[in-house]
């Protein structure tokens, strides 16, 4: 007898599953392969139930043979295995980005004769509806609010800077092929500097909490992806510990605050402003009574530490670092606006060198030659791609601007613009 292969990733069987199981029992003897945990986040399928939940669940499957793991998107260590006579899947494997699995599979098939069976895909109102269930499910909060640990656990998460909901969709939808396999962003970043400047205002904490907070609702409406708030110093304790109260009921998975005191500055500026680092104690007692307000296990509170930026030295640095930790922080930002990266690798090579557990965090934004690669090998868990997205869409739209009012018309901005089609359909297909 022939034999057939597919791969499942999905939490849920439904009509479309079932008929590439109908259609493969037509060419031989079907094995099926569940995409691990790891690969699957990889692949944005973010899991619902347990790896163990889903083989179980289409091992049940009347037509299914034999249930095996593929921890890997592409199939090369799989078709090696098996040699299956067939590999069958739906047809929406030609469209990019994941045109590349498909192309892969072909080539490793034709080194001995194999076929791909490409099925219509099935897209009807009873797919969709589950379809729209399991993103339903990826949007609760009990759900998100620990998928940035459950990501942590899997290895280093690169997040992106968002900061409405058109945002928040390119960080959930935007995938590249990259060295034969698919890449992404794992999570967002909710930055006080890009949501003060979307609103028009300078970045001072001037923007209270309730006005962040709807940013982060615009945000959730769309993406089902963990976020990681900018809570700026924090505030006075007794108003921080209602923040992260708020930050967790809403969903969201990490804040982020920095040991500074008073009117907010940009850490960018450095010592060229006035600004005025934390005690170790206060701070700590800050992160503590945090800490206490806590409802979950799932949520962080990651210390940022600002003595690299004010010039306080590297001693300083991991003397605070050690004693946030003591004090109950999930993890810990160094920062730098050095363009040169070699105090951000001494910091994590001398902190990693006594604490082996704690998140590290950066954010290349001057140091920005370094690459996640590299950042990973010193021990670095956490890269926030902080302002880009702000910092492209400004000159964007200024020089759309300027070029409309030099011509008196904008046919000469359209090329580089996107089709309202693909806008309109880039938000219908949430």
């Amino acid at each position: 007898m022939k034999t057939v292969y597919t791969c499942f990733c999905t939490d849920i069987i439904h009509e479309g599953h079932l008929n590439i199981i109908n259609e493969a029992q037509k060419y031989g003897e079907l094995t099926v392969g569940i995409l691990d945990d790891k690969s699957s986040v990889r692949y944005n399928r973010f899991p619902t139930k347990s790896f163990e939940e889903r083989r179980a669940m289409v091992a049940a499957i009347p037509g299914v043979a034999k249930v095996i793991t593929q921890d890997e998107i592409f199939y090369d260590k799989v078709i090696a295995q098996l040699k299956p006579d067939y590999v069958i899947h739906g047809d929406n494997w030609k469209a990019e980005p994941e045109c590349v699995i498909r192309d892969n599979v072909e080539k490793l098939l034709q080194q001995y004769g194999g076929e791909i069976i490409d099925v219509p895909y099935t897209y009807n109102e009873n797919v969709k509806r589950e379809d729209a269930k399991i993103r339903e499910k990826l949007m609760m909060p009990e759900y998100r609010r620990k998928r940035l640990r459950q990501l942590l656990a899997l290895g280093q998460v690169k997040a992106i800077e968002v900061h409405s909901g058109l945002t928040g969709l390119i960080a959930e939808k935007t995938v590249v092929e990259r060295d034969g396999g698919l890449d992404q962003f794992d999570a967002m970043w909710i930055s006080s500097l890009c949501d003060s400047t979307a609103k028009g205002k300078p970045d001072i904490e001037l923007v209270d909490m309730t006005s962040r907070f709807r940013t982060i609702d615009d945000v959730m409406e769309v993406t089902t992806k963990p976020i990681i708030f900018d809570g700026d110093t924090g505030g006075v304790t007794e108003h921080f510990v209602y923040t992260v109260r708020s930050l967790e009921r809403m969903g969201v998975s990490a804040v982020i605050i920095e040991d500074k005191t008073g009117l907010k500055k940009n850490s960018l500026f450095g010592t060229e402003v006035e600004q005025t680092q934390d005690d170790i104690p206060h701070f700590q007692e800050k992160i503590r009574a945090a800490k206490k307000a806590q409802l979950t296990d799932d949520f962080m509170i990651i210390a940022r530490i600002e003595s690299l930026i004010l010039e306080r030295g590297m001693e300083d640095a991991l003397t605070r670092a050690h004693a946030f930790v003591e004090a109950g922080a999930d993890g810990i930002m160094i920062h730098s606006r050095k363009k040169d990266p070699a105090e951000i690798v001494e910091f994590c090579d001398k902190f990693r060198a006594v604490n082996k557990e704690t998140p590290i965090v950066v954010v290349p934004t001057s140091f920005n030659v370094i690459t996640e690669e590299e950042l990973a090998e010193h021990g670095v868990n956490i890269v926030i791609y902080a302002n880009q997205l702000t910092r492209s869409a400004f000159p964007a739209m200024e020089q759309t601007a300027k070029d409309i009012l030099k011509y008196h018309r904008a046919k000469e901005v359209d090329d580089r613009l996107m089709s309202i089609k693909q806008v309109i359909s880039l938000i219908e297909e949430i």
